[in-house]
This record gives C-alpha cells, sequence and structure tokens, in this order.
C-alpha cells in the first residue's frame, strides 16, 4: 500500500522490520567468551555484566517524507509512526539493555508516550521522561531495568539556551551482586546522564555546544559535591551532534572521560581518521559519528574543569583566527586591538571574542566566563597577556588529554589480589560494543534501514575493582 508514492507497508528486505529471531545476536551474547575457570576460581571472579544502549529514534515531527516537500512530515500519518515506534520498542525490548536512553523523544503526542511507558514498564523498567524547553516537542526518555538497576536520586537539567536543550542525571545503584563471592559492603552506585546536544549548523555554534557540555558537568561536579559522594562511575549517554574531530569530543578526553565504542574496538585518538564508523545520516544527506557512551571510571586524573573549560575555549577561538587567514603574529595583532605596546589587555581581549561571536550574541559566553577566560590566559597575573602567554594559552591550545590524566583506562585490580576494600572503588571494564545496524561501523549507510535516521548503540559492561587514592576521594570538583 502506498500513499503519495510513500510506501506504508515495511517491505521485507528492511533490516528493522522483521521480528526478532535467535539468529540476532543478543546483548549478553555481544559479551567476551569467558575463559573456563575452575569452579572455585569462577565463584571469585566471574563478575555480573550491565549494558547500556542509546539511540535517537527519530521523532516523527521531524521525520521528512518527501525530499521534494520537506514540509511533510512523518507525525501527519498515525499509521507510519506508530508502526515504526512500536518497531523499535521491539528491538529495545529484545535486546533488553539494563539502560536505554533516547533522544528525539515525541513527549508531545500522548498517545506514543503511553505506548513506550506501558511497554517498558511492564518489562521491567522504570522510566523518566523530559521535554525539551519552549514546547519544542521532542525531549529524552531514560530507562532503567529494576533487575540491574536502584534509582536514588533523578534530576532534570534544563539548559534554557538557544536550542532549548535539556539532560537527565540519574543516580543509580546495582541492584545485583557485584562478584559471586561478595562478603563485603561494596559502593555501587553510577552516575548515568542522557542527553542531546544542538545540532552545528553552522561553526558559530560550536560554542554553545561546548558550552552544554561544560553546564553538564559543572552540574554533576555540583551533584557529587551535594551528596558528598566518593569517586563513582560517571556514564554520558546520547547524541552528541559532533564528531571525534570536533572540540566537545577533546573537551570531554581532557576530563577523562573514553568513547566506550572506541575502547571496544581499540580505536586510539590518533588514528582518529582510520575510525570508519558512523552512526548518523543527517537531513542533509551527510553521514557521521556523533552517538557517543562515555565512561569515566573513579581513577581517572584529570584537570580541574575550568582549565579544561578555558582550553577548549582558547582551540575554539584559534580555529575561528586560523579560518579567517591570520598567522600567529596576525592573530596576537588582531588580539592587541588599539593597543601600541606588546601585550593583550583585558578589554581588547574582550572585544576580540566579540568580533569572533564568542560573546556579545545570545549563544555566546557570560561575562563571568570571559573574566574566567582572562584569568586563565594571563598567567602570570599582572593584568595584561604579553606574546608568550597568548602562545601558551591561546596559540598553542591542543585540547591534549594526555595531560592530566596519569592511570590507564582499565587500570583496575583483580578483584582475587584484594585484601581490603579500602582504598578501592567501583569501575567498569568494556566488554564489548556494536552498533545496529552493522554496516555502520564500516562507514556504510544501508539505503533499506528505516528506523531511524541514527543507528543505536549497546555497550556490555563489567564491574571492576579500581584503586582510588583517599586523596582523590576528596578533591573532586576542585578548580
Amino acid at each position: 500500500m502506498s500513499f503519495l508514492g510513500i510506501q506504508v507497508a515495511v517491505s521485507n528486505h528492511d533490516m528493522d522490520s522483521r521480528v526478532p529471531s535467535s539468529s540476532f545476536p543478543s546483548v549478553s551474547s555481544m559479551a567476551e567468551p569467558e575463559p573456563e575457570l575452575e569452579p572455585e576460581t569462577e565463584q571469585e571472579s566471574v563478575p555480573c555484566l550491565i549494558s547500556c544502549t542509546t539511540f535517537n529514534i527519530l521523532a516523527p515531527i521531524y521525520k521528512r517524507l518527501d525530499q521534494q516537500n520537506q514540509s511533510l512530515r512523518e507525525s501527519e500519518f498515525r499509521a507510519f509512526w506508530l508502526a515504526r515506534n512500536q518497531r523499535i520498542i521491539d528491538w529495545l525490548l529484545y535486546e533488553a539493555s539494563s539502560i536505554i536512553c533516547l533522544q528525539e523523544f515525541w513527549v508531545g503526542n500522548e498517545e506514543l508516550v503511553r505506548m513506550y511507558l506501558e511497554r517498558l514498564n511492564d518489562a521491567g523498567y522504570t522510566t523518566f521522561k523530559l521535554a525539551r524547553t519552549n514546547n519544542r516537542g521532542d525531549g529524552l526518555l531514560t530507562a532503567v531495568h529494576k533487575d540491574y538497576l536502584r534509582v536514588l536520586n533523578y534530576r532534570e537539567l534544563l539548559f534554557n539556551d538557544f536550542g532549548d536543550r535539556v539532560a537527565q542525571l540519574l543516580h543509580v545503584q546495582l541492584n545485583v551482586p557485584l562478584w559471586l563471592n561478595q562478603r563485603t559492603n561494596f559502593e555501587r552506585d553510577i552516575l548515568i546522564v542522557n542527553t542531546h546536544l544542538l545540532f552545528p549548523h553552522d561553526s558559530s555554534l560550536c560554542i554553545v555546544r561546548l558550552h552544554q557540555v561544560y553546564k553538564i558537568l559543572q552540574y554533576v561536579e555540583s551533584y557529587e559535591r551535594e551528596n558528598q559522594l566518593n569517586p563513582i562511575p560517571i556514564m554520558l549517554c546520547g547524541d552528541w551532534n559532533g564528531s571525534k574531530r570536533g572540540h566537545v569530543y577533546k573537551f570531554l578526553r581532557l576530563q577523562g572521560f573514553e568513547s566506550t565504542y572506541d575502547i571496544a574496538h581499540q580505536y586510539t585518538d590518533s588514528d582518529v581518521d582510520a575510525h570508519e564508523w558512523v552512526s548518523h545520516r543527517n537531513h542533509r544527506g551527510n553521514i557521521c559519528g556523533v552517538d557517543f557512551i562515555w565512561l569515566r571510571n573513579p581513577n581517572k586524573s584529570r584537570k580541574p574543569l575550568k582549565t579544561s573549560w578555558a582550553e577548549a575555549v582558547f582551540s575554539i577561538l584559534k580555529y575561528q583566527l586560523r579560518k579567517a587567514s591570520m598567522t600567529e603574529f596576525d592573530a596576537f595583532a588582531f588580539l592587541k586591538g588599539d593597543n601600541h605596546g606588546d601585550f593583550i589587555t583585558c578589554s581588547a581581549f574582550l572585544e576580540a571574542l566579540r568580533q569572533v561571536n564568542l560573546t556579545g550574541v545570545p549563544s555566546g559566553l557570560s561575562f563571568q566566563e570571559t573574566r574566567d577566560l582572562w584569568i586563565q590566559a594571563d598567567i602570570d597575573g599582572n593584568g595584561v597577556i604579553d606574546y608568550e602567554e597568548f602562545k601558551q594559552m591561546i596559540w598553542s591550545a591542543t585540547l591534549s588529554d594526555r595531560e592530566g590524566q596519569e592511570e590507564d583506562y582499565n587500570g583496575n585490580l583483580d578483584s582475587s589480589k584484594q585484601s581490603t576494600e579500602e582504598g578501592t572503588a567501583l569501575g567498569f571494564k568494556v566488554k564489548n560494543a556494536a552498533l545496529f545496524p552493522r554496516e555502520v561501523e564500516k562507514g556504510l549507510w544501508p539505503e533499506h534501514y528505516s528506523l531511524s535516521d541514527h543507528a543505536r548503540l549497546t555497550v556490555v559492561f563489567s564491574p571492576v575493582k579500581m584503586q582510588c587514592s583517599q586523596s582523590r576521594r576528596h578533591c573532586l570538583g576542585t578548580n
């Protein structure tokens, strides 16, 4: 059956239209096989597994049905959006991840909301939905399975910015024993964030997306202080609307976060051009990798948040100046403005930020943030930025994640070798990660895929014990 040339019934070759069968790899089967162990050893070391899925499900109000008529959206045809979303739920329940984070959830449609909540609740999930501000129509949905996780707290982050974006923060606790022989109490808390950053319609909006991530991390640090939390694992899930070459990716790396998909597939930052995977085909027809599940284990050392933030903003400033074909000397002269001395004054610095649209626009930096940047750049605190400070803080801004990270990502300690719980914390090892449809892992976007314009990402974790120095347990959020 077709209407306006659009097929209503899903074709047989649509890879996500079929009822899930046993031939499809389930989440549990994604985990690497454990080596055969003696019964006594197995009782000591075999951990539980948890899994997390993030998926931008493409809200029907945004799904275009006709390239020649961009105003024709799926939301106008109930049969279309209902069938597609029923298939999405079928797959989510078949995979049965412990944590499900959805973006572009159509909160404005009561029937769709009810369908998701009822089916997820019936399957044992606790659900939380959050609409974007200013009645945008879509939002976020996060679901955690009661058999694996208990929700201790839930918070909503409203950015109230140019893109009306939001985020959800869940403080959860593992409901299952971490190890089969666990005899002592062990902190099992995790922080989970679900978000969807602004789409970068042009390069001037890079600062907005960076700002959104900065707000999330500020809030996480504030929540940790408020609740006097010891270091615990943090997962950031969602559609980040930016690739591994972008400022947001590098900023998160500075803060100790790792892309779990890249860990599972042993990709490194140094070979970013060799990474083939994609997760999104946007409305312009471009394919790119924008969907991430980030993990920061509690043993990760990192730079103070304000320091990383300043480096990220200076990197954007440098990018804007180089885009204008400025050399190092040209850039210094531009930042000096009308000043005849060999230094940059605060007023000239603020004016330069305005000229490159980092301030003076609704999506720009606040006055306090620009003052913080100035303090970071004025290393000796003498009230001006000389040429050496300019080179060190602005022109040499590379967002390297090597500094301030002392320990290996999977720097865990074998639980059988630990004689005491003192000085240890819960962490996670990435067992496996997969994108669906699987073609996207090779940089290909299958034309017959119709569930969304995003791939879904599922990651399997196993808990590990990690060393965490007592000094680090008391320095969270220091700047």
